[in-house]
């Protein structure tokens, strides 16, 4: 219609479908999944998953990690870069989805995972990739799901794709506690919200919340025994 080509816009009036809760349309993995794939994995492509299920890093942004990024003194991976599907096969380096440049805290495990990978797969140049496809570029897209669906297959792990890594990274976070702020910035979403629309039924509701705190002040008073009725009267009175 801009461009006046048409005269109206065919789609006015059109009902969208209606999306199902978040809840209904993500999958997280579970750990014996995880553990699985990983196990299966070509070891060449082992940290690539791996940075997707302990560090949240999208497909793109993993395969475009280089050396110099993981700074092994501070535990911490910065995340610069991803690698985009370009025409001919060849990959395209870009910024980060919605310019979500971050830094992501490393397990120590992770870490030492890496520190191996480096070892066997990659020179220590703070400029070289991590992980490589055809000749020195970093691996395609293709290529990184191709490694996926053997992994996935070799380990009997059906209906879980790539990208479900995130989601078991956020529900890992989310369940140790962490804020949404602190998983918004661990993900590199753009804004809050989007955290909030993805994962909010992860986190614990109110009702949640006060269950675990009574019961946490039962332990503490160490409920169990039965009360004496002079006990019983004294704490009514007391009340």
């Amino acid at each position: 219609m801009r461009d006046r080509v048409i005269a109206l816009d065919p789609s006015q009036g059109i009902a969208l479908p209606r999306v199902g809760k978040p809840e209904h349309w993500i999958t997280v993995a579970s750990p014996r999944q995880v553990r699985a794939i990983l196990d299966a994995a070509d070891t060449r492509f082992v940290a690539l998953f791996a940075l997707a299920a302990f560090a949240g890093l999208r497909l793109g942004e993993a395969a475009a990690v280089q050396v110099g990024d993981i700074d092994f003194l501070h535990c911490s991976l910065r995340v610069r870069r991803q690698v985009q599907r370009a025409g001919g096969g060849e990959v395209e380096i870009r910024p980060p989805k919605y310019r979500s440049e971050r830094v992501v805290y490393l397990p120590d495990e992770l870490l030492a995972q890496l520190a191996l990978h480096i070892q066997r797969y990659a020179c220590d140049l703070p400029e070289a990739w991590m992980f490589t496809g055809t000749g020195d570029d970093p691996p395609h897209q293709n290529t990184v799901g191709h490694q996926w669906r053997n992994a996935c297959k070799r380990a009997s792990v059906n209906g879980v794709t790539l990208h479900d890594l995130r989601h078991f990274y956020a529900s890992a976070l989310i369940a140790a506690g962490c804020d949404v702020v602190t998983v918004q910035r661990a993900l590199g979403h753009a804004r809050a919200t989007t955290t909030l629309n993805t994962y909010t039924h992860l986190w614990s509701t109110a009702e949640d919340r006060t269950r675990q705190a009574a019961a946490q002040l039962m332990t503490a008073t160490q409920v169990g025994a039965a009360p004496t009725l002079s006990g019983g009267t004294q704490a009514a009175s007391d009340l």
